[in-house]
């Protein structure tokens, strides 16, 4: 027998997908009697130990959509094969007897079964199991019929238990029946009856009247399946995980209204999946997390108002004065929505999560003046010779004959030392290495001093947090020290409001570098910002950036400018004089703008409505090539680079981006007044000059940069 089994293995790769079960099948039944062995599983009965076969379970991750049963459990034949299979997860070894999926057990005192642990999948296991096997390329409208159809051929329909857990109590029930159309199961009670609640205790009769209250049928989402080591129920408890996951964190009840030519996994599922996990991974900002959660629960309140208004004008055929108030309530009450559900959406997409989402800062509150009226300066120094005592004296600690004596305040931790300031305080750092374990946070006018080289006083983060420093404060000065930024989730440095002088700095970046949030000011002066896997330095629409002497190199892109077609923002006023920025991985300067198409639209959106549509059919972020460029007026031909020629790949002079900023910011104005002068509203300023987007760029420098000086990205 040993004999025939590569020629039965070598059958089944020849056979055609509806003969490979029972090829498989004879396979097993010619295997060594060790290798049987293997495939049986003991179990003990009122008759004895009794073997009995156990065939591997069906792999959702693992097989192709549609396919039979059968052919799904061919998992370890496929896997033997080379193929593709071999790389997807099949949630244990499929060599060993009993189930592939780990037990579950609850902790405390608890009478309850085992359940499977299922909460612990990685991103691309639902990912997979949704694109390829659950939803597929159907549309909203289509999302319960996929599911139905995914649950008939992988959902056990009878035999199995589970605990029905909700808010008030857990109870042990038996699933008899299926009903596949609306997601739910037909339970019985289990005997034993096991029950626990949180408050009042339920008995046997209460429950019983409250399934039948129910008919019997609950939704799958609140079934958690009990343990199996025979593995018979893997494929029931993974698929019931599925749909309670999507029902429970990426379907909303509002989807259904959003049916559009793009399939529901590609608008819809993906980036939410993606958000979750980028949520669970700490890479999301915790303000951004928790704007996100909260425009989720406005919308779901708002849709539900929605959804009264709409159904009790359904049901009437009137045309009183009410009912029409109730039509224009209705109207705004879907403009909100849809304005709600656009910042969703813009959060949700990896690529705009950044460019738009993140607009409010949850930092601490400005101090204002102390209330004794006075300023301290405090000194930051792990140690301190008496020679560089001196010094300080000397340098920074002198009396000032026109405020009388300096009062002085010593600290060990940078961090203790900023926590401390108010209005008009100075914090003078001695050379050393300082750790910083918190986020840096000035709201108040203070200037961060470094006493000698850059080099010679590093403040190094470490620990996972949103930020490294951030600054509030009307004006903030940080000069002559050296950042470096470890397991970071935000920028090495944030401007979020009122104005903030960099001078002398040295950046070690790891996210991103400097973002200069809306409304904020930035003057970054003979710095060096080097290592951001984002770009070096972040300017949002309306902020002002003046950027002097600084070298920019070794990022994903150089500086990225943001410029939203919105009329709730200015253009950004930039200022770029005697930079060095170069080999950036992208490109030394980036423009994100609106699409053409949006843009050439003439006239004023007549409602909310057609604005978020406006930014919704822009889609995800993409790459202008020549032929998008070239549209822009005034712009010179660019190569497939985005460089004007040879000569231009290592070293440009300005006149490129200026030609590029100029045609795009007038183009803009233009658009803008329009739009405003169709609305009835007029601007006093009418110098074209006062709304270009840059105030000056010379004597710049921009070298090796991957794909050149200057690209275009539309939204």
């Amino acid at each position: 027998m040993a004999e025939q089994e590569p020629e039965l293995a070598g059958l089944v790769t020849e056979l055609q997908p509806e003969e490979e079960a029972a090829a498989a099948a004879a396979a097993h039944g010619t295997r060594p009697e060790e290798t049987v062995t293997a495939l049986l599983v003991v179990e003990e009965g009122g008759n004895g130990r009794e073997e009995k076969p156990l065939e591997p379970p069906p792999d959702v991750s693992c097989s192709e959509p549609g396919g039979a049963v059968e052919d799904l459990m061919l998992g370890e034949a496929k896997e033997s094969d080379g193929s593709e299979y071999g790389s997807c997860s099949d949630y244990g070894s499929r060599d060993k007897p009993g189930t592939t999926l780990e037990r579950l057990v609850p902790e405390g005192n608890v009478l309850f079964p085992d359940t499977f642990k299922t909460n612990n999948l990685l991103f691309y296991e639902r990912f997979k199991a949704y694109q390829d096997y659950m939803l597929a390329d159907c549309k909203a409208l289509e999302v319960k019929e996929f599911t139905a159809e995914y649950l008939e051929k992988v959902l056990e329909p009878s035999g199995w238990q589970a605990i029905w857990r909700t808010n008030v109590f857990e109870v042990l029930v038996e699933v008899v029946d299926v009903e596949y159309s609306t997601l739910k199961a037909v339970v019985r009670l289990s005997e034993p009856f096991f029950c626990e609640t949180q408050g009042e205790a339920f008995t046997l009769e209460c429950m019983q009247e409250l399934l039948e209250l129910k008919e019997h049928q609950l939704p799958l989402q609140e079934l958690w399946v009990v343990f199996d080591e025979s593995g018979e129920f893997d494929q029931t408890a993974l698929a019931v995980e599925h749909v309670r996951f999507f029902y429970k964190h990426i379907w909303r009840s509002w989807d259904e209204e959003d049916d559009d030519d793009f399939d529901y996994f590609v608008r819809c599922v993906e980036p939410r999946l993606r958000l979750y996990y980028d949520i669970l991974e700490e890479r999301v900002p915790s303000a951004l997390i928790e704007e996100y959660h909260s425009l989720v629960s406005q919308c779901e309140e708002l849709y539900r108002q929605f959804l009264g208004l709409r159904n009790s004008l359904s049901g009437s055929d009137s045309d009183s004065e009410a009912e029409n108030v109730s039509v224009v309530e209705g109207m705004k009450l879907y403009d909100r929505i849809e304005h709600l559900k656009q910042k969703l959406k813009l959060i949700e997409n990896p690529l705009l999560r950044y460019v738009f989402g993140y607009q409010k800062h949850s930092g601490f509150q400005a101090k204002g003046a102390r209330p004794s009226g006075t300023t301290i300066t405090h000194v930051v120094s792990t140690t301190m010779m008496s020679s560089l005592l001196q010094c300080l004296l000397r340098d920074k600690l002198s009396q000032d004959p026109c405020n009388g004596e300096i009062e002085i305040q010593f600290h060990s931790d940078l961090l203790s030392a900023v926590n401390t300031c108010y209005e008009g305080d100075r914090i003078v750092v001695c050379p050393g290495h300082y750790v910083v374990e918190g986020m840096l946070h000035i709201a108040d006018s203070v200037a961060l001093e470094g006493y000698g080289l850059p080099d010679d006083i590093v403040i190094e983060k470490r620990g996972k947090g949103d930020a490294f420093l951030e600054c509030t404060g009307a004006d903030v000065k940080i000069s002559s020290m050296k950042l470096i930024q470890h397991d970071a989730v935000e920028g090495i440095l944030g401007v979020h409001q009122g104005k903030t002088t960099l001078e002398n700095c040295v950046l070690q970046c790891e996210t991103t570098g400097v973002a200069v949030r809306t409304s904020a000011k930035l003057l970054m002066k003979n710095s060096d910002l080097y290592g951001a896997k984002g770009a070096g330095v972040e300017i949002y629409p309306g902020s002002t950036c003046t950027l002097v002497g600084n070298g920019i190199h070794h990022c994903k892109e150089g500086i990225l400018i943001k410029d939203f077609l919105d009329e709730c923002y200015e253009i950004p006023k930039i200022t770029l004089v005697n930079n060095v920025v170069h080999n950036n991985e992208g490109y030394g300067v980036v423009l994100v703008k609106p699409a053409d198409s949006s843009l050439a639209k003439d006239g004023a959106p007549e409602s909310l409505k057609e604005q978020a549509e406006a930014v919704q059919s822009a889609g995800d972020m993409t790459e202008v090539g020549c032929e998008g460029q070239n549209k822009l007026g005034g712009s010179r031909e660019l190569d497939s680079c985005g460089t004007a020629g040879d000569s231009a790949k290592h070293m440009e002079d300005n006149s490129e981006i200026v030609s590029e900023l100029s045609a795009i910011s007038l183009k803009k104005t233009h658009l803008r007044k329009k739009r405003l002068s169709n609305l009835g509203i007029t601007e006093a300023d009418d110098d074209l000059m006062a709304q270009e987007m840059f105030v000056s760029i010379t004597g710049n420098q921009f070298k090796r940069n991957g794909k050149g000086s200057f690209g275009t990205f539309l939204y």
